[in-house]
């Protein structure tokens, strides 16, 4: 096992395009880490500059404290699993398992024992004679996460590995992922564009953007304090509504609705009074009953269409007074509403989360209200 440290890494392009700028990170040994981001955000370079397979512009990056900048991929003892698995067509499962340690000088005993090991612990033990043509996408995805492990690596990279599975599959795939890292213990560094694969597995999530970190940290810890509106629109699914409102002291309007903010939040927002704030609020914070949360406030909106999932009832809805801006609320199972129709849901205001317009950065809350 080993931690993983990157400062200051920049990657630059010969056409001058900044993929990743600045960016630094500490993965403690043991951890699993999520590079989280829309496409295009630079995740999956980071995770390349970590093995090796992209050279890195500026700054430094330390396995196990050694610098790793001028080592060789295959001298890093890391191991990738790619988004399109990349097994060997021609090879049998057992073939593909075993090709890295035999390419090592890796004795027979050795190579058997840990291939028979990890067969067994992935299910696919009767698929080694297999070739990647003859299974199916799960099977092929054990198949490259059990090529990854027999290696014993230093630490696990593994770039959008469930993003070609049908939506069980992927559920659960990642239950599996979990289970072996508690099993094992070794540093997994997982890049995913999935809020849900990053809020269920990760013990800590990092979000990019633009080639930037823009956040780390738990993932209920940055799901309840997103520092900008950006990861609190792009972080759970549905995201956090983000709204135009209206400060005055203790009063922040929102189309019709008023919401009159207890003395902690009155007290922590006081510099924003009397201007326009962006005003976040969370789907599963907007309830049908008054009396589900301690500090409700009345909003009225009106329903725009349902998305019934079962377990529960997503309401696509625009607050009544602000035309054009639609949200979404969490409502049970047997919750339902015709377009047009409005509906009075109660807001919890301790949940409430407001932004500065201008930088878009959140503005501090008091810890307790």
């Amino acid at each position: 096992m080993a931690s993983i440290s990157l400062t200051n890494v920049h990657k630059f392009y010969p056409n001058g395009y900044a993929a990743v700028r600045d960016v630094s990170l500490d993965i403690r040994d043991g951890e699993f880490m999520i590079l989280l981001g829309p496409s295009g955000c630079g995740k999956s370079t980071t995770l390349r500059m970590i093995a090796g397979l992209e050279t890195i512009s500026a700054g430094d990056l330390h396995i196990g404290g050694a610098r790793m900048n001028d080592i060789d991929p295959a001298d890093r003892d890391i191991a990738i699993v790619f988004q399109n698995y990349a097994l060997y067509p021609h090879m049998t499962v057992i073939d593909n398992l075993s090709f890295g340690l035999r390419l090592r000088g890796v004795e027979r005993a050795v190579i058997d024992r840990r291939v028979a090991n990890i067969a067994d612990m992935l299910g696919i033990a009767e698929l080694l004679a297999r070739k990647p043509a003859q299974l199916s996408g799960g099977q092929r995805q054990r198949v490259a996460l059990g090529r990854a492990l027999v290696r014993e690596p230093k630490a696990f990279l593994l770039d959008e590995p469930l993003s070609n599975l049908d939506a069980k599959l992927r559920s659960a795939m990642r239950t599996e992922l979990i289970k072996l890292h508690r099993a094992l213990g070794t540093t997994i560094v997982h890049v995913t564009h999935d809020q849900v694969e990053a809020m269920t597995m990760g013990e800590r999530i990092c979000i990019m953007k633009d080639g930037v970190i823009v956040q780390v940290g738990a993932p209920m810890e940055v799901y309840r304090n997103p520092v900008n509106t950006f990861v609190a629109g792009f972080l759970a699914s549905p995201p956090m509504n983000l709204l135009r409102g209206r400060l005055a002291s203790a009063d922040l309007s929102l189309g019709n609705a008023v919401l009159t903010l207890p003395p902690p939040l009155v007290q922590a927002f006081a510099g924003h009074s009397g201007r326009e704030v962006i005003v976040g609020l969370r789907p599963e914070d907007l309830h049908l009953k008054a009396d589900a949360a301690p500090l409700t406030r009345p909003i009225e909106v009106n329903a725009v269409a349902t998305e019934v999932l079962g377990p529960e009832v997503i309401l696509v809805a625009s607050v009544s007074g602000a035309p054009g801006i639609e949200i979404h609320i969490r409502c049970p199972r047997d919750f339902r509403a015709a377009p047009g129709e409005a509906v009075t849901f109660h807001y919890d205001v301790s949940q409430l989360q407001l932004f500065d317009p201008e930088t878009t950065y959140a503005l501090k809350r008091p810890v307790q209200i």
